[in-house]
């Protein structure tokens, strides 16, 4: 298996903040069609149901000749909090999609504090074991705002838990971390990539997370700060799924065009520089 190139619905601004709650994101045949025109091989899933249900969602994809590259699953491990529907739901729908996607396990928790590591990783194989109880392979998704963000909390879980680990580069930069330094480190564990570029000057205008993520800190491909040449580079003998994101929090008057329309620059940067 070779490298296949996928995106996600939060590159055009629909996850879970804004589906059924901002008037302005797109619909998801928009979406569809976007990618497939641009040349994305598959997608990851958004919220569930936002791309379709059980019945709808393996038929719209194969309409679009897209493939389901993961879905994102957001759970507060080990806390009292703790809830495995969403995960159900997002098993469901790869069962009805077919194919073998990613499950992208993701911490919800809230960062600060001393962290109860062997609760937390307790939760996580909790959650991995389902997953593959349900036959589809998990992954876990460092990311920022939550418990799991920095390198070294990343070491932690990979000490205490045996999920393999999905490289976010946007993500690790804007934890401090060196993407390519993190894809040498674990690279026996990495299974799914996010591609991601990061602009660190958003970062130290905005030192709130959250602040920073709607002002734009993800950014189109080879315009921030994170070394994507040398870290496609650094993927040579990896088999498996790309997906580009660029994460894109709407405004309430913002028209989705140019966000579309930045995901076919985007592809196209990994044709140039990365001959994907």
């Amino acid at each position: 298996m070779a490298i296949r190139v996928a995106n996600a619905p939060v590159s055009f601004g629909a996850f879970e903040l804004t589906v059924g709650i901002l008037p302005n994101v797109p619909a998801a045949e928009r979406i569809l069609a976007a990618m497939a025109e641009q040349g994305y091989e598959g997608t990851e899933l958004g919220p569930p149901g936002y791309l379709g249900d059980r019945e709808t969602l393996g038929s719209r994809l194969e309409a679009h000749g897209l493939a389901l590259a993961g879905g994102y699953v957001p759970i507060r491990f080990g806390e009292p909090g703790e809830d495995l529907r969403g995960l159900d739901e997002t098993l469901d729908l790869f069962a009805a999609a077919g194919g073998t996607p990613r499950t992208v396990l993701a911490d919800d928790g809230e960062r600060g504090g001393e962290v109860d590591w062997r609760r937390l990783t307790d939760g996580v194989s909790r959650a991995a074991e389902r997953s593959r109880d349900r036959g589809f392979e998990p992954t876990f998704h460092p990311h920022m705002g939550t418990r799991v963000q920095t390198p070294a909390e990343i070491e932690r879980l990979l000490e205490l838990t045996d999920v393999a680990l999905l490289l976010d580069s946007g993500h690790l930069l804007a934890a401090g971390g060196d993407p390519i330094a993190g894809l040498r480190d674990w690279r026996e564990r990495i299974d799914h990539v996010h591609l991601k570029d990061t602009n660190l000057d958003v970062l130290r205008r905005h030192p709130d997370w959250g602040e920073a993520w709607r002002a734009g800190a993800f950014c189109e491909l080879g315009t921030g700060d994170v070394d994507l040449g040398a870290l496609v580079g650094e993927l040579r003998g990896y088999a498996g799924w790309l997906v580009v994101e660029q994460d894109w929090v709407p405004g309430p008057e913002d028209d989705p065009g140019p966000q579309v329309a930045a995901q076919a620059r985007n592809r196209e940067w990994l044709r140039l520089h990365a001959a994907l």
